[in-house]
């Protein structure tokens, strides 16, 4: 379903030379969801920090963790970010420096779902695969976006047997494919979506301020919302032979299953949001044909896409409602207040926390932008072997 949008005609003709940020930079911005991938960039880009300083129950040594970890965290430098955020990070003298998290970030750290809970979204999740079957270093992926427990390898894998079962990966040494046990998949789960829409097959649809709904695009929405699909736990057939042509009314069946794969993946997640690299990961496993990134771009009343901080960030869009999650949880709160103490950086607290911060320069870091956190590889972080 395209968009209303006015596109550059050299970029309607060239659109497979163009790169997706300039896409992105090409739609509609809404700025309340912008303002948001805005205030969680700091910790985006902290997180395989955090997770050192959580796994170790001792300060860590700042030169340690420099070996450990990439910490390009500021184009100012690492020392630079932590002494932006004394609410989370504690800098303790005398040198070398060490590093622990303040008890307050801690304790919002730690609140996760039950091993229960989380039994249930991997469930689900598995449940989506035509194969009822993910390869772990996915799942690894979007531990933090599902709210599994940090030992849930343990906790949930091992401790669920009934439900999954660890393999090796055929295709790849030393990697696992997460199953579901042949009994447990026969469970029928319900999409998400059709607890609110009032047509069968219809999604709910919220278009950003001033967005332009011509009566030619409205027509095409309707359409569009009145074409069945198969949806995110129904059994697909591949196409025999893995043909590229498919007829325009079988490819917009394709799309749409993908809008409801994204759907339910996005419901699943704690705060309604994933970076769509996270995402794509699944895509081969959830039998997704299409690109995903222009589903979310092609669908504004659904998704609202994201290039802030030089990622990709896809929101769900009926999950919010100015900026706030419309059914929080004990965890999204606990990430809010978390976000909370980021954006309040040094603010109200001189010196007070350490000789280790001095010469923070507060006045102007508070004016800094989000733009100015380096983005983090995932793959550089030290994580369980999958």
């Amino acid at each position: 379903m395209p968009s209303p949008l006015r596109v550059p005609a050299r970029l309607l003709h060239a659109r497979c030379k163009t790169t997706a940020a300039q896409h992105v930079a090409a739609r509609h911005l809404d700025h309340t969801f912008e303002r948001l991938a805005a205030a969680h960039l700091p910790l985006v880009a902290a997180s395989p920090l955090v997770d050192a300083l959580r796994a170790s129950p001792e300060p860590l040594a700042l030169p340690d963790l420099a070996r450990r970890l990439p910490l390009r965290l500021h184009r100012r430098g690492p020392l630079h970010f932590l002494r932006l955020f004394p609410r989370v990070f504690h800098l303790r003298a005398p040198l070398p420096l060490s590093l622990s998290l303040t008890p307050a970030a801690a304790d919002l750290l730690a609140v996760a779902s039950s091993p229960a809970d989380a039994a249930r979204t991997l469930h689900r999740l598995l449940a989506m695969s035509g194969s009822r079957a993910l390869p772990l270093r996915a799942v690894f992926r979007v531990w933090r976006e599902l709210s599994l427990p940090d030992d849930f390898e343990e906790s949930v894998i091992a401790g669920h047997p009934h439900l999954f079962r660890l393999a090796p990966n055929p295709a790849e040494p030393n990697t696992h494919i997460l199953h579901l046990v042949a009994d447990s998949a026969a469970e029928d789960f319900t999409p998400v979506v059709d607890k609110t829409r009032s047509d069968r097959y219809a999604f709910k649809l919220q278009f950003p301020p001033g967005f332009r709904l011509t009566k030619e695009y409205r027509k095409k929405v309707k359409e569009w919302q009145q074409l069945p699909y198969a949806g995110p736990y129904e059994a697909v057939s591949p196409r025999a032979g893995g043909s590229k042509r498919v007829s325009k009314l079988a490819r917009r069946k394709m799309e749409k299953r993908a809008v409801g794969i994204a759907h339910e993946f996005l419901s699943l997640t704690v705060e309604k949001m994933v970076e769509v690299e996270k995402f794509s990961q699944f895509r081969k496993w959830f039998g997704i044909e299409v690109n995903v990134r222009d589903v979310f771009l092609d669908h504004p009343g659904i998704f609202y896409l994201s290039a802030k901080g030089k990622r990709h960030t896809v929101f769900l869009r009926e999950a919010y409602d100015r900026g706030k999650l419309v059914e929080p949880n004990e965890v999204s709160e606990a990430r809010a207040k978390l976000v909370e103490l980021m954006l309040l950086r040094r603010r109200g607290l001189g010196n007070a926390n350490s000789s280790a911060n001095m010469a923070s320069g507060a006045a102007s870091d508070a004016k800094e932008s989000g733009d100015d956190f380096v983005e983090h590889e995932d793959c550089l972080l030290d994580v369980p072997e999958t």
